[in-house]
């Protein structure tokens, strides 16, 4: 009875074997390990290493509209006040904006080597001569692309005689009365002294034939010999605040100038910023174009010898703070430029803001036959406003 039982269970496997091997084999492919991105926090936040590298990279920017009404508008001059034929072709000024940002970074024998790009696409109501509120792409520009190891940097940056002291507050306008040139080729080195003391040295090409601010055209910007403007720099940093000193000199009009500022942390929801400037004449000649109403420069583009900028920022929460900047300089020009900026969910900004413009001692003058204003139209006092959406990635 066993060896009859034993016989069948037999039989049966061979069967069932069989049958396994007629069927078509079922083949389950191993999976492959995911290579996941790492993170590089030695940078801060957002950082991950290249595959393969030990580059750390960051990628970022923003997209942002503007709505703009008034005399002022909200950006390089446009305004809603223009005049064809003349009627009035007052509208709103729309102006949308994307900007991609990189960072990298890498630890060397010689310091750290960091890279910083940003890139900007504009399309908005372009300020033609012929029609002011036409709408269309305003072009790409370059506006950062810079190289830096250890303290030495060299690349396209804006001028250290705003950036190592410092804008101008937080507001949308805040060269209401300018403050000094941006855009530029640098060769610079940055000291760190430690305790809070830094210095800087930074020599500058400029940008453009000059500079243009709401219809102003002043001084000639990029040199025009072997010489470079040189501008230097101290600063001392604390947990209160900050004093900075930059000084400029400008090898076109072989003149000087320079800013001073005061930094204050008055509370954990209080800043406060004072700045002055000074600027002595430079040499002009005939082969120097130089605004007819002075002599305005890359480094002194405000009125006069002197100018001065305050202002502060009040957080009332995490989401909501409020910007004031009041500017005023020799020539009387003055300008107040006051926001509330909130965050709606992280990442997302809107900022409504109010600005008023007072045209000093020379607050019209004619250029090539053209009739120009401080705020680029004929008005002596002018207000304008600016609607901001921002999302920052």
């Amino acid at each position: 009875m066993n060896i009859k039982s034993l016989l069948l269970g037999s039989a049966a496997a061979l069967i069932a074997v069989s049958g396994a091997r007629a069927a078509d084999a079922v083949v389950v492919a191993e999976p492959e390990p995911a290579e996941y991105v790492k993170i590089c926090d030695v940078y801060g936040a957002g950082y991950f290493y290249i595959p393969g590298t030990e580059t750390c990279l960051r990628i970022g920017g923003y997209i942002r509209y503007d709505i703009g009404v008034g005399d002022i508008g909200s950006f390089d001059g446009a305004r809603s006040h223009d005049v064809v034929d003349g009627k009035d072709q007052g509208t709103f000024q729309k102006h949308a904006r994307f900007s991609m940002k990189t960072w990298t970074g890498q630890e060397t024998e010689l310091g750290t080597l960091k890279t910083y790009t940003e890139t900007r696409i504009n399309f908005q109501n372009h300020n033609a001569d012929l029609d002011p509120n036409a709408a269309e792409n305003t072009g790409i520009s370059l506006n950062f692309a810079w190289i830096q190891l250890g303290g030495l940097r060299v690349g396209k940056d804006e001028s250290a005689f705003d950036t190592f002291i410092g804008y101008a507050g937080n507001v949308i306008q805040d060269t209401l009365v300018p403050y000094g040139g941006f855009d530029t080729n640098v060769v610079q080195y940055t000291f760190d002294a430690g305790n809070g003391f830094s210095a800087i040295v930074s020599l500058e090409e400029g940008s453009g034939g000059g500079n243009q601010s709401y219809g102003h055209y002043y001084g000639v910007g990029t040199i025009d010999s072997y010489v470079p403007h040189v501008v230097g720099g101290v600063k001392w940093t604390q947990g209160w605040g900050a004093i900075t000193g930059v000084a400029a000199y400008d090898s076109n009009y072989e003149s000087v100038s320079g800013k001073v500022r005061l930094d204050v942390n008055v509370s954990s929801a209080l800043s406060l910023f004072i700045m002055g400037g000074y600027g002595s004449h430079g040499k002009l000649d005939d082969n120097t174009i130089h605004d007819p109403a002075g002599d305005r420069g890359f480094y002194k583009p405000w009125g006069g010898n002197w100018a001065v900028w305050g202002g502060g920022t009040y957080k009332f929460n995490e989401k909501t703070s409020f910007n004031l900047q009041a500017s005023y300089d020799q020539w009387k020009d003055l300008g107040i430029a006051a926001n509330v900026a909130y965050d709606v969910v992280p990442g997302l900004t809107v900022t409504a803001e109010v600005d008023y413009m007072h045209a000093g001692k020379f607050d019209t003058f004619d250029l090539t036959g053209n009739n120009y204003n401080w705020t680029g139209g004929t008005k002596k006092n002018s207000v304008g406003g600016v609607l901001r959406f921002q999302r920052s990635f």
